[in-house]
């Protein structure tokens, strides 16, 4: 089984094995990796030219980074621990760059990430640091998944494979806050070097940890002149000229290396001023001892020096840097936080950026500051700005992240007129991508700020938004903040807007498979529309309560509401709320094996679409139709409706849905003995299982992999497609999804029966039929039983066996399955005939292997 080559030159190549994630473990791997690891992502910072007084440290840390045998591996891992601004990222930084420069030491490269650990707004989870590990890791975006748990294991195996493929890479971890906070982030493989900043020495790692001090008093001076003469040239003398207020300055500074570099930019920045004079400044013993004399503190001095020398403009706008609740900021949105040009921003920023007060951002044109910096510059401006000034400028960001959000909302949302503020919808996702994590910190932290209906706003406009990226957890997050605020509010028309928060809320925990808390959202919801006499927002309600019942397994109670929906639209409705209900009707009809209705309902929904525009609604319909052809024995058509739904999906980004396309049309393709043959169809389900695990469906890649088995069992292939069965019940079992975990113990059945194992497909079919009896799910139970009364004749149990087929039969009627019962009938038979001749139990058999839905 070979993957297909992707933008990124990530190509796999499986030869058997099981499929966990993105990355493929198994009996036998090849990951072909990128021949480098793009500069750009790294995200570690260029060595500091005046870099002194660590020699020691660094030749020990270069020392435990050498590769050595396994019983040495733990020693690769080091935490460098210290007090604020005493040099623990530059120490990591220079070892890093010395390391990666040394022949075979890293032929990897180097990973570097800021954990902003002590920021507790600001702080990098695991979610997020696996997310742009594995992306500069030159995995692609779409094949990252949403779980943290599978990005971990991901990150582990990305890392291994590079180690195995001769390609090292160290792991820098920096400002971390505890060992909770890095332990997610270590890789699997001992072997793997990895540095860790952290101001506490985290000993319960089990790696080694370097205390780390101030300067000594002579590299302390040296610092300074190193830093001046690579900023103003070899011609500054000024630390030769005045050695006195050298060792002065260094002693004012407490020999502290943060302290030092801002007093070293701060000469730079006038190369006139002597150093006396800088040491005269620092001389205010009361007002600097008593900024050094704790442990957080330690850098406030140097800080406030260096502040007094910034412009008023650039002042202001370091103390306003700070109204902004997310980790970073766009020059844009500096420019409305500030209320300048961009232009004139930029000029702003660039002395902040050289002085250390802010940094570049993870790219160009965004800034971020220093978790005590931005504690520093957020006291000045509760000191310094008037409650009026700091009011209006996070009154101009909202207002620029409220009308940036709803104008790209336009362009993602089919309904909406685009609006111009974006070019087209590329660049209105690629600021939404951007912003996203500003916009969920902004919107929560809105209510606390006194702006309840900002937060209100942004859970609607990224409404879409999340729903096309999966980002399901972040969208109940929002909706459930914004429930409260508008419950906690005495504004009527925030307290109107209540049950549309509900009816997204309910969305939210429907996607992430919260069913019965998605239904009391929706009924509570409904209720409030009802009263309020909204009867558009009730169908719409009823709609969403529809597919709800149907994900649940209740597709006659799913029928009703959705019948009262369509009887219920107005009609001046918008032609697209129908058809989602036709949509969800499908659905339910189909699991109610009514598929000649379920085909018509699927039809009336694409026939909106085409007419409305929705490309990415037609695909969805499509997609659905697609399998009720299948099992209707179309399966030429169901092919077409497959592929066609994959265009669409793919014309409008819409990466889920084109997995599920992938997933279906490789079943179609099996099934209808497509002249592109098994290994096309193989090839797109195991493509469609690379995406929905990316994405972190973890229930529709399970049925992915279903599908991927059940397929190998039509190939031929039985045995391999016992381990990929084998590994979606344990995975449905742990869900609690018994209708998953019924479907592929009936094709794991059929597939360890096929492979010589008949008790263990007796017991799997067996459990099957339990599961689908306990679901209600009579024309399933029917086809179990089929599947175990052939399993039964292979352990030569003939009795068992024809009552299996009896029991099969009396469903099979109940369903109205005509060509089954046939069949059923006839097996029947012919073991009644065998337990009369008494054959022998290996009789070859001629009966149908019934695969799941």
């Amino acid at each position: 089984m070979t993957g297909s080559d992707d933008r990124h030159g990530i190509r796999n190549h499986i030869s058997g094995g099981l499929y966990f994630n993105a990355v493929v473990q198994g009996a036998n791997v090849t990951l072909q990796l990128p021949a480098t690891i793009p500069a750009a992502l790294t995200g570690m910072p260029a060595p500091s030219p005046a870099f002194t007084g660590r020699e020691a440290e660094e030749e020990a840390l270069l020392t435990a980074l050498l590769p050595g045998p396994s019983s040495a591996a733990a020693a690769t891992r080091q935490v460098i621990a210290g007090l604020p601004g005493v040099g623990k990222t530059e120490l990591a930084v220079q070892t890093a760059h010395r390391a990666r420069d040394t022949t075979d030491l890293l032929p990897g490269g180097v990973l570097f990430i800021d954990l902003f650990g002590y920021d507790d707004r600001r702080r990098v989870g695991a979610h997020r640091a696996l997310g742009s590990l594995l992306r500069a890791l030159a995995v692609p975006n779409e094949y990252v998944p949403e779980d943290v748990e599978e990005r971990a294991a991901l990150y582990r195996s990305v890392l291994a494979a590079y180690a195995a493929d001769g390609r090292r890479i160290l792991v820098v971890l920096d400002n971390a806050m505890d060992s909770a906070q890095v332990r997610p982030l270590l890789p699997g493989d001992p072997g793997i070097p990895v540095l860790i900043t952290s101001r506490h020495t985290l000993s319960d790692l089990g790696a080694r940890v370097l205390d780390l001090s101030v300067l000594g008093q002579q590299a302390a001076v040296d610092l300074i002149g190193r830093n001046l003469r690579s900023v103003v040239g070899p011609a500054e003398t000024r630390v030769a000229d005045e050695p006195a207020a050298a060792a002065e300055l260094a002693a004012l500074c407490g020999r502290l290396p943060l302290a030092l570099s801002v007093v070293s930019a701060l000469l730079a920045d006038i190369p006139a001023r002597p150093l006396h004079s800088m040491a005269t400044a620092l001389g205010d013993a009361r007002r600097r001892l008593e900024r050094l004399s704790r442990e957080d503190l330690a850098v406030r001095a140097a800080f406030d020096l260096s502040y007094r020398h910034l412009g008023p403009e650039q002042a202001r706008l370091f103390r306003l840097l700070t109204l902004n609740p997310g980790p970073d900021l766009a020059t844009e949105a500096v420019a409305r936080l500030a209320g300048t040009a961009p232009d004139d921003t930029e000029d702003l920023l660039l002395p902040l950026a050289r002085g250390h007060f802010i940094e570049t951002g993870p790219s160009y044109g965004r800034w971020r500051m220093h978790d005590l910096m931005r504690l520093y510059a957020d006291e000045l401006c509760r000191a310094q700005d008037e409650p009026h000034e700091r009011e209006a400028a996070a009154d101009r960001l909202y207002r620029h992240y409220l009308s940036n959000a709803h104008a790209a909302d336009t362009h993602v949302d089919a309904g909406l007129p685009p609006d111009p503020l974006f070019p087209d919808r590329d660049a209105a996702l690629a600021w939404l991508d951007a912003e996203r994590h500003n916009l969920r910190a902004a919107a929560l932290a809105a209510p606390g700020l006194g702006r309840p209906a900002a937060l209100v706003h942004l859970q609607s406009c990224l409404l879409e938004f999340h729903s096309l990226r999966r980002h399901f957890d972040e969208f109940a997050e929002l909706a459930d903040a914004a429930l409260a605020a508008v419950r906690s509010s005495d504004d009527p028309v925030l307290r109107a807007t209540e049950a549309d928060i509900l009816n997204n809320l309910g969305t939210a925990r429907r996607e992430l498979r919260g069913f019965d808390d998605a239904s009391a959202a929706y009924r509570e919801a409904l209720a409030l529309h009802e009263r309020n006499g909204d009867p558009f927002s009730a169908a719409a309600t009823l709609t969403n309560l529809g597919l709800t019942y149907q994900q649940m397994n209740r597709p006659e109670e799913a029928v009703d509401m959705l019948r009262q929906a369509l009887d219920r639209y107005p009609p001046e409705t918008d032609p697209r709320a129908r058809g989602m209900a036709y949509n969800n009707l499908g659905k339910a009809l189909h699991d109610l094996r009514r598929l000649p209705e379920a085909s018509e309902a699927f039809a009336e929904d694409i026939a909106i679409c085409r007419t409305a525009g929705d490309r990415r609604g037609e695909g969805i319909a499509l997609n659905n139709l697609g399998m009720v052809l299948r099992d209707m024995g179309q399966y030429g058509a169901a092919v077409e409706a497959h592929e066609e739904a994959l265009a669409a999906a793919e014309e409008t980004g819409d990466l889920h849905s084109a997995g599920l396309a992938l997933s279906n049309s490789g079943l179609a393709l099996a099934m209808d003995r497509d002249e592109r043959g098994p290994r096309e169809a193989i090839d797109r389900l195991t493509r469609a299982l690379d995406i929905l695990e990316s994405l972190g469906d973890e229930h529709m890649a399970a049925l992915a992999q279903s599908h991927l088995g059940l397929v190998l069992i039509r190939s031929g292939q039985a045995s391999e497609a016992i381990a990929p069965l084998t590994s979606v019940v344990e995975t449905s079992r742990r869900a609690g999804d018994a209708y998953t975990a019924a479907m592929t113990l009936t094709n794991l059945g059929t597939a360890l029966e096929l492979s010589g194992r008949y008790e263990d497909a007796v017991r799997a079919q067996t459990e099957s039929v339990a599961l689908y009896r306990q679901l209600g799910e009579r024309h399933y139970e029917a086809k179990a039983l089929l599947n175990l009364g052939l399993a039964l004749r292979r352990t030569s149990d003939l009795a068992s066996a024809q009552d299996a087929f009896q029991e099969s039969a009396a469903a099979f009627r109940e369903t109205g399955d005509e060509h089954l019962l046939t069949q059923v009938l006839r097996l029947h038979d012919e073991t009644g005939r065998m337990r009369t001749r008494q054959l022998p139990g290996w009789l070859r058999r001629s009966g149908p292997r019934t695969p799941g839905p």
